[in-house]
């Protein structure tokens, strides 16, 4: 949606901005922002015109899980007051890849028929960092359509081990 990303882009940049010595625990508590504010009960909840902003930044401050720094305050509250918490997870989105244009990183969503264990996923990181040539932040998707394996996304990058795709290369080679 283009029109999300015009709204978010200059707040993830203020952000950005704003937060230079704490990036790791901006995106922390950004992306448990942007969870909370993805709920479609939240954003019915917020866009009733009898619900005030600070009953909006009351209930969201309190589905955090740890306290929200006073910047983190300021920026809910700038975002809750403009009317903007529905972009607050493309602001999320964009913080994240201003974090890692700086770090020289890409964020690699790793879709897998099965939960895969801190162990497993670190060993995972290595190998796709090699693979890709870049250092990467892992995040996991349960897709229990791929039947096994990994399908790994990286930008517009991707690299599919998963049975699913395997069983499809089987079939297009006995059709064919």
């Amino acid at each position: 949606m283009a029109e999300l990303a015009t709204i978010a882009r200059p707040y993830a940049d203020a952000l950005f901005k704003a937060s230079s010595n704490d990036l790791e625990g901006t995106a922390g508590w950004l992306e448990q922002l942007a969870t909370i504010a993805a709920t479609p009960q939240l954003l019915q909840f917020a866009s009733d015109p009898k619900v005030s902003s600070e009953q909006v930044f009351d209930l969201v401050s309190g589905l955090t899980s740890h306290v929200l720094p006073d910047a983190g305050k300021n920026f809910l509250r700038t975002v809750i007051d403009n009317g903007r918490i529905a972009a607050l997870p493309e602001v999320a989105a964009q913080y994240r890849m201003l974090q890692n244009a700086k770090s020289g990183a890409s964020d690699a969503v790793i879709h897998s028929a099965f939960p895969i264990d801190d162990a497993t996923l670190r060993d995972i990181g290595v190998a796709l960092e090699r693979r890709f040539g870049r250092k990467l932040t892992t995040r996991v998707e349960s897709d229990p359509s791929l039947i096994g394996g990994i399908r790994v996304v990286v930008g517009d990058e991707v690299l599919d081990t998963s049975v699913k795709a395997r069983l499809e290369q089987m079939k297009a080679a006995l059709t064919a």
